[in-house]
Parts: structure tokens; C-alpha cells; sequence
């Protein structure tokens, strides 16, 4: 690991650190997108066959209920038996958040009432990556908040493996959280048939869920066609120790971070012989010597990490210190990978240094809210002088008109 110093010309990379836009990847995406815009299935036929060497037809597309039932015999009952766990333990924390989202309503002695009325979005698709290896973590952790806000229908989208399947783990998974349909397509053209919709595939109000930079530069640009989670870079960690800390638990979480293509391990500490220690190191990532626990959390938020762990004897105390942290680990006994399969929130997480303004996906992600207004006479007469005097300085005259002739009885009569 490289040693840099807070402040430095490196320090200031990985705080300004972005996706970089790649011109070919954007374009190549933009073509797909309209593509698929414009002839439906049949270019996401066409880049099936030309990305995945799958040939699909309308009949081919989607799962079948066989195909779900079958994917049981292709695992192993104790993995089964461990999703389920797994899934009670992300319900569990899901459903302590759906008080949050709930309608409201106020009212005053003048007859006003203002409230909020709350609804889970009708549709959702969910992206799920199948590369060389099932990720049947980001299913539970993007399915679950969903369902749990009351989304009517969750349509997924997974890349076929080259026989023309989806993977049994992805499907076991699925299965066991009833999801509602399973469409073998992958990259932009996923992405784009999820948010235009097709003659077979949905148009969904909303996609989650991670991918290539294929799929992450889709979501980028349909972002407003439909909406998004976020648009997510490498994974991230940053880790503060110091002397009391366990070095075998510093190296080994960071060497967890660093499994991941482009992973962002770095590690904070106050120690020098720590820091000596992890330099020997072949992992590839940074240290931050810095001199006290107070510089050791301001270097935290300046990164604004997507993970970060307090690995400090009263980790508890630094907490109301970290401003900016997609999820925050606190003690010994709370390395990310717990976070990232069993403890409960999901491992969707802003990254890029976009903790400072994201938060991780959550209930609040699948609902969206209108605001309820109702006046009576005597509210409105209260109105009229502060709407009369922003509306002439707006230039917005009828807007004040279509007030006052609620309250000139000459006018409000009825249609003869």
C-alpha cells in the first residue's frame, strides 16, 4: 500500500475522485438506448445474441415458473436454508422504516388543512449482474426495501448464462422473495427496455440495482425517462486504527475491499508502526498517517467513503463526528462483509464521494409523496394580502385573481 499525506496532490485525487466519462462507452450506450427506444424487442433480441451469443425469442424471454421451480435442484439445501435467514434478518430492519413513510395531515382553527400523502410506486425493475460469479446478495438487497414500502410489481433483469439460463442461485433467491417476473437481458439494453418498455418487457417508474459501465452510463442517461437509485462507482473502505487496533483485522478488511475490480482500500491511522506494518503489504490502496483521532474523522469526510470502519476501543464516540459515510462499522466484531450479506441495510451505497448527498437505498427509495392542500374562506381571506403583493411583484396578476374571486360573492356563481 502507498503512504500520502492529507492535503497532498494524491489525497486531493481520491477526494475529487468521479467515474470518469469514457466518450465510447457514452455514445455506444446512446446508440443501444435508441435503438431499443425505437424497435423494442427486437434490438434487445439483437444484442442479446450479439453480447451474451443467446438467440431469445418473445416465448424465451421471460423466466417460466418451471424454470424458477427447477433452479432448487441446482443448489444446496443448506444455502437455501441460510437465504432465508438472511432475507428475515433484512425484513426485520426494512419494516422498523415503513413508520417514516407514512400519510399525514394537519389542521388549524381557521379551517386549513395541509398533509402529505405517501404511495409506493407501482413498478420497479431490478438489475441484477450475473458475470462470473451469482450475486445473490444485490438480490435480497434491492428486492426487499421495495417490497416492504408496497410496490405493486417487481420486474427483475439478469443476464443469460451462455446455454441460455439465469443462473439457479439468482433464481432460488428470486423465487424465494416472489418476485413478480425474471427477464434474461443484461447491459444498456436492459436498462433501456426496463425504462421505455417493450411489447414483452414492462416500463418500470424506477431501476435499481448495479452493473458494468455499460449499465451504470444507461442509467445515466435515462435518468428523468425513468428513475434511479444512483449511479454508482468502484466499491470503498476507509478504515481508522490506530495502535490498540487488531492488525491482522485492518489487513484482512482491507484485503477484502481490494477483491473488488478498482476497489478504494485505505486505511487512517495515528500509528506509525501500524502504518509501517500495512506498507509491507502487496494490497493495492493508500495509507494516511494523520495525529490525532479528530484529523483521523475530518479525513473521513473529506472522502465522504462508501464504507467506513471505527476500528477504535470506544468507537461509539466518534459516531455524531462522521458527517459523510455510506455505512459506518463501528468496532472490531463489524467488518463491511456483515453489512454487505446479513446484518440488514442494504449494500446499495453512494460511492464516488457522493456520501455527502446520497444515502444507501431504502424504503424511502420506492415511495414518492403529493402534498394535500385545502382552505376554507376565512383561511383564504388571511391569503389574499401576501399572494396580492408577491404576485404583483412576480407579474402574475391572474394568479391573484383566481383568489380574489373566491371571495367577491358577485362573482362566484354558477354556470346557468
Amino acid at each position: 500500500m502507498k503512504r500520502i499525506r492529507p492535503g497532498s496532490r494524491e489525497f486531493q485525487k481520491i477526494i475529487n475522485r468521479t467515474a470518469k466519462r469514457n466518450l465510447r462507452v457514452e455514445n455506444r450506450v446512446r446508440q443501444i438506448i435508441e435503438d431499443v427506444r425505437l424497435h423494442g424487442d427486437d434490438a434487445v433480441f439483437r444484442y442479446t445474441r450479439k453480447f451474451d451469443r443467446v438467440k431469445l425469442t418473445p416465448k424465451t424471454l421471460r423466466v417460466s415458473q418451471a424454470e424458477a421451480s427447477g433452479a432448487y435442484q441446482n443448489i444446496s439445501p443448506s444455502l437455501v436454508s441460510q437465504l432465508k435467514v438472511v432475507i428475515e434478518n433484512v425484513t426485520r430492519f426494512y419494516r422498523r422504516q415503513t413508520a417514516l413513510q407514512k400519510s399525514w395531515k394537519i389542521r388549524d382553527q381557521d379551517g386549513v388543512m395541509l398533509g402529505k400523502k405517501v404511495l409506493p410506486l407501482d413498478i420497479v425493475g431490478v438489475y441484477i449482474p450475473a458475470g462470473q460469479v451469482p450475486l445473490v446478495s444485490t438480490v435480497y438487497m434491492t428486492v426487499l426495501p421495495a417490497q416492504i414500502a408496497g410496490v405493486r410489481r417487481i420486474i427483475m433483469a439478469t443476464p443469460p448464462k451462455p446455454d441460455g439460463s439465469v443462473d439457479p442461485h439468482i433464481l432460488v433467491v428470486a423465487n424465494l422473495l416472489k418476485v413478480d417476473e425474471i427477464y434474461k437481458i443484461g447491459g444498456a439494453q436492459a436498462i433501456a427496455a426496463l425504462s421505455f418498455g417493450t411489447k414483452t418487457i414492462p416500463r418500470v417508474d424506477k431501476v435499481v440495482g448495479p452493473g458494468n459501465d455499460y449499465v451504470t452510463e444507461a442509467k445515466r442517461q435515462l435518468f428523468g425517462v425513468v428513475d434511479i437509485d444512483m449511479v454508482a462507482g468502484p466499491s470503498e473502505v476507509v478504515i481508522v486504527a490506530n495502535g490498540r487496533s487488531n492488525p491482522a483485522f485492518v489487513m484482512s478488511d482491507l484485503s477484502a475491499q481490494a477483491e473488488h475490480a478498482m476497489g478504494l482500500p485505505v486505511l487512517v491511522t495515528t500509528s506509525k508502526k501500524l502504518a509501517r506494518f500495512v506498507k509491507k503489504s502487496e494490497i493495492r490502496g493508500y495509507i494516511i498517517v494523520v495525529r490525532n483521532t479528530e484529523e483521523a474523522i475530518e479525513v473521513v469526510n473529506q472522502i465522504a467513503p462508501e464504507h467506513v470502519e471505527i476500528l477504535l476501543k470506544n468507537p461509539n464516540k466518534w459516531l455524531s463526528k462522521i458527517r459523510h459515510a455510506g455505512a459506518i462499522f463501528l468496532g472490531p466484531y463489524s467488518p463491511v462483509a456483515v453489512g454487505d450479506y446479513y446484518a440488514g441495510p442494504s449494500h446499495v451505497l453512494p460511492t464516488g464521494g457522493t456520501a455527502r448527498f446520497f444515502s444507501g437505498l431504502s424504503v424511502s427509495d420506492f415511495v414518492k409523496s403529493s402534498t394535500v392542500i385545502s382552505f376554507s374562506r376565512k383561511a383564504l381571506e388571511k391569503a389574499v394580502a401576501p399572494i396580492e403583493e408577491i404576485t404583483k411583484l412576480e407579474g402574475l396578476k391572474k394568479h391573484c385573481d383566481s383568489v380574489k374571486i373566491r371571495l367577491d360573492q358577485k362573482e362566484a356563481g354558477r354556470v346557468s
